[in-house]
């Protein structure tokens, strides 16, 4: 009796050798999964016009360009580099389209500015309930609109960063954790020393969402299924989260 992984091995071997497209139909089925983790992940930061069958065909792409490209022979997981391949498309589709509305774009200008005011105000961080009282807003569009306006950021810094990039796919830089000067691990050190007396401050379910979400790398539904919460209600908590982990972040990019 074949075993399943020697089964998939000579799939592997028959899709390299002739990329036989049954081969290659059977691979696109068995990582698909990865495509639909990695949409509902980055789909989190995005507003609700951005469609996740459009981000499910990017991820496609991204998945195919990974079979494509991927050296069985090489001692790294296909998941590892599919993730990165799939990731990469995803992210730099959405850099390609200006996907963030221009009255949600005029709206965190006006978010920033109220913050910016009410803490000179009360010389302390604010709550998204004083900005949404100060601007007339629903507090759940304050913290949606600034987690937007931040993944937007995000995304403008990685155009940056990939300017001079000379690989063959763009965005798919991969770090090299070995090479870490002082100055690096003094300011992650830095960092993570200020994360994590912010992270103190947030409540217990807060916590467990952020821990659960980027340590475990669970899904919300799998989050809601461990809290025994409904999705919508787990989104709500990650959200009000990364509000207000929003400016330490900011210094992570």
């Amino acid at each position: 009796m074949i075993s399943a992984a020697y089964e998939e091995q000579l799939i592997w071997e028959k899709w390299t050798a002739t990329r036989d497209s049954e081969a290659g139909d059977y691979l696109i089925q068995r990582y698909m999964p990865l495509v639909s983790y990695h949409v509902q992940r980055i789909s989190i930061g995005l507003p609700k016009s951005v469609i996740k069958d459009e981000l499910m065909s990017l991820g496609m792409y991204g998945l195919y360009d990974a079979l494509k490209k991927f050296d069985p022979g090489r001692d790294l997981k296909f998941d590892t580099y599919a993730s990165f391949r799939i990731r990469g498309t995803i992210i730099d589709g959405l850099r390609k389209e200006d996907w963030l509305p221009r009255s949600s774009r005029e709206k965190a200008k006006k978010i920033d500015a109220a913050i910016e005011k009410l803490e000179q105000k009360h010389l302390r961080n604010v709550t998204p309930r004083e900005i949404a009282a100060e601007l007339r807003m629903s507090e759940e569009d304050v913290v949606c609109i600034v987690n937007e306006g931040f993944f937007a950021n995000v995304l403008s810094i990685d155009d940056q960063l990939l300017d001079h990039d000379e690989s063959d796919h763009p965005g798919m830089m991969i770090k090299d954790e070995k090479a870490v000067t002082p100055e690096d691990k003094l300011l992650k050190d830095e960092l993570l020393m200020q994360l994590s007396e912010v992270i103190e401050e947030l409540s217990e379910k807060e916590q467990l969402v952020i821990s659960l979400f980027y340590k475990e790398e669970l899904t919300l539904t799998e989050i809601g299924q461990v809290m025994e919460l409904s999705t919508s209600r787990i989104s709500q908590i990650h959200s009000k989260a990364l509000f207000k982990l929003r400016r330490i972040l900011e210094k992570a990019v």
